[in-house]
């Protein structure tokens, strides 16, 4: 695996934070910042690609009627709860 160096300005208290972290976990603070960076762009990339598909679904006219999702979801854990409503 390549890998590649960067530097990051932190503010002192997180810097701090991730000093406690990298001694409580046994690890070095690179170690637990990689294991960050990589968890916040999975974490966004999942939600741009949602939004994306989003766009591309309201670009379609695959929509669902606002009111038809919140009686759905305010049926939830109730003893009618409803079937999710389908794209018109």
């Amino acid at each position: 695996m390549t890998t590649t160096t960067m530097s990051v300005r932190l503010p002192g208290e997180l810097s701090r934070e991730l000093d406690l972290l990298a001694k409580a976990t046994k690890r070095s603070k690179s170690f637990c910042a990689v294991e960050a960076i990589k968890n916040y762009v999975k974490q966004e990339a999942w939600q741009i690609k949602a939004i994306e598909e989003g766009l591309e679904d309201a670009e379609n006219r695959q929509l669902v009627n606002h009111s038809e999702v919140k009686n759905w979801v305010e049926s939830w854990g109730t003893n009618a709860e409803s079937r999710p409503p389908q794209c018109k």
